[in-house]
């Protein structure tokens, strides 16, 4: 008895659920130590994502499936009687990949030029993953003394990558994506005297 085209491809996805569930709880993820500081030149930011890797997750990263993390950051001017004035708007990505026959992890961050970095540690890889410290927001001249500045963020995990055919079916990739909520910071900008 031959199975019709729509059942095996039913039967297939049956099957793809019960070996690669969803990511349910990196939902869970929230942006910490969240600031700024100035290196007499820049204006810099700092944060880290908590929670994102939950055991589903780390399970794929294991396994070979590679995980991309993408920082949006934005800095505005804040006005009161006018909507405020982007400075600047950033993205950031890291992405990680387990190397199954070296036994290693391979970080690659944007705005460190995408050097790889290289580990053996999954817990140095993951510390790697999700944090951000000293990511230049845009020089100090572009900045007014006394004027009153916000910076927001936030991080979403990228979709994973299946293998084969897998790519193709929406419905897979897209309930393992995960996005923190804003983050935000407001501050007066006061230039320091270096």
């Amino acid at each position: 008895m031959k199975i019709p085209s729509l059942a095996r491809m039913t039967a297939v996805i049956l099957c793809v659920m019960l070996i690669f569930p969803p990511f349910t709880d990196a939902n869970d993820a929230i942006l910490t130590d969240f600031g700024i500081s100035d290196n007499g030149k820049d204006l810099l930011l700092n944060v880290r994502v908590v929670g994102a890797f939950n055991d589903k997750l780390k399970e794929a990263i294991l396994n070979g499936i590679p995980a991309t993390f993408s920082f949006f950051i934005t800095l505005d001017l804040k006005r009161s009687m006018w909507p405020n004035s982007g400075v600047t708007d950033r993205a950031a990505t890291h992405s990680l990949k387990y190397h199954v026959l070296k036994n290693h992890f391979i970080i690659k961050r944007s705005w460190e030029g995408n050097k790889p970095l290289t580990t053996d540690s999954f817990e140095e890889a993951q510390q790697w993953m999700s944090e951000i410290k000293g990511l230049k927001l845009t020089s100090l001249k572009n900045l007014t003394p006394g004027k009153h500045y916000e910076v927001r963020a936030k991080a979403e995990l990228d979709k994973v990558d299946l293998p084969l055919f897998f790519n193709y079916i929406f419905f897979f990739t897209s309930l393992w994506d995960f996005e923190t909520g804003w983050h935000s910071y407001e501050f007066i900008y006061t230039p320091s005297t270096r």
